[in-house]
């Protein structure tokens, strides 16, 4: 008997994200039309907790293509010699597939994507809607030509631009969607403009508390754009919207016992809360083997690093940590609610969270 492991398919992917429930109707028929692989280059790398490993031999590159895992296809912006880290890739299928539902698209409606990336997410529309009703910008003119290549390969031909995503496309009226295949830190109210009153706009948002949410807003006829947050999702970041992780940190070292288990912390309902509350305030995390350990810093440089729940350390300036604690509180107060029970709305002034209802807006608290 053979032990070789079987190298899984494509149509084997699809199958299970239908079984999941994540492509129903339509989308179910377009996914099994537009293979991925068609749309990942010959050298990609795997994102591993602490970096990315190069996929060796047409076996692993096609296990990790049909595998609902995320694909690095470019490394530090296709800079030679860099740190590896991922600049592009092609996303999870999963996510894809939820964000795509989310996009409530329909027959003869015009989407604009912002970040081509490798091309799959614009072969899918293509699919579903036909060439002429799909725009897609790209600001890396190598990764847009790669993309443009492998769309005519598949055979679709959408309208294609090499350009800064954040500003309108020159000559494009209103569309009827808006889907960002890469974070954004907040929704560029010049975007919204691009989008007729009626449309959707579906995108990954990454602020300094949180890695990642899904936000679908539903654009208003005053311009304005509301709606709910729609689970956790990561993507590589818009280059104009990048951060470092964490400011730079003053003052000697105080501990005391934590009274928070920092792991809380990563609850995306709770961090959602938490970078309102705490407007300005970077937080990142990594797992050990004491638990989960985090650092969070402030402009002032303030900071706070904590790790299993015993033990905080603070530095600089006031007393971050137990600021961090009394926004746990506060939203214990509030019943502990689900990153769905939160939403956006973004105007033409800027953009705030708020809990249950556009009107219950989220207020930063004192530094």
């Amino acid at each position: 008997m053979s032990t070789a492991q079987e190298v899984p398919t494509y149509p084997a992917l699809v199958q299970e994200l239908a079984d999941r429930g994540l492509l129903t109707g339509r989308w179910r028929q377009v996914f099994d039309a537009v293979p991925r692989s068609g749309f990942v280059p010959a050298d990609v790398w795997r994102q591993l907790p602490d970096r990315c490993e190069p996929v060796v031999g047409t076996d692993d590159w096609l296990a990790l293509v049909n595998s609902d895992e995320p694909v690095v296809t470019q490394l530090d912006d296709g800079a030679e010699g860099g740190p590896g880290i991922a600049t592009s890739s092609n996303s999870m299928p999963s996510m894809v597939a939820r964000m795509l539902e989310l996009l409530e698209v329909q027959d003869s409606q015009q989407v604009l994507e912002i970040g081509t990336g490798t091309g799959y997410v614009s072969a899918l529309l293509c699919e579903r809607l036909g060439d002429d009703l799909v725009h897609s910008v790209e600001l890396d003119p190598v990764v847009a030509r790669q993309a443009a290549e492998a769309l005519a390969q598949a055979g679709y031909r959408p309208h294609l631009r090499v350009g800064d995503g954040e500003q309108p496309w020159p000559g494009l009226g209103p569309v009827d969607r808006l889907i960002a295949t890469c974070a954004l830190r907040h929704i560029p109210y010049a975007l919204l403009r691009q989008v007729r009153p009626g449309g959707i706009v579906v995108a990954p948002l990454a602020r300094e508390f949180w890695s990642g949410a899904l936000v679908q807003l539903h654009v208003q006829d005053d311009g304005t754009a509301t709606g709910p947050f729609r689970g956790g999702a990561t993507y590589m970041p818009m280059r104009a919207h990048r951060l470092p992780d964490l400011h730079d940190v003053r003052g000697k070292g105080r501990a005391r016992a934590a009274g928070l288990d920092p792991a809380r912390l990563l609850d995306l309902g709770f961090a959602l809360y938490a970078g309102a509350r705490l407007p300005g305030v970077r937080l990142i995390h990594q797992d050990t083997d004491n638990g989960v350990q985090v650092w969070a810093t402030r402009e002032d440089g303030a900071a706070a690093t904590a790790a299993g729940g015993e033990e905080v350390w603070q530095y600089g300036p006031g007393f971050l940590w137990e600021e961090i604690e009394q926004a746990w509180w506060e939203y214990e107060t509030e019943g502990r609610p689900d990153a769905d029970r939160f939403g956006l709305t973004v105007t033409d002034r800027g953009q705030h969270v708020w809990l249950r209802d556009p009107h219950e807006v989220i207020r930063p608290g004192r530094p």
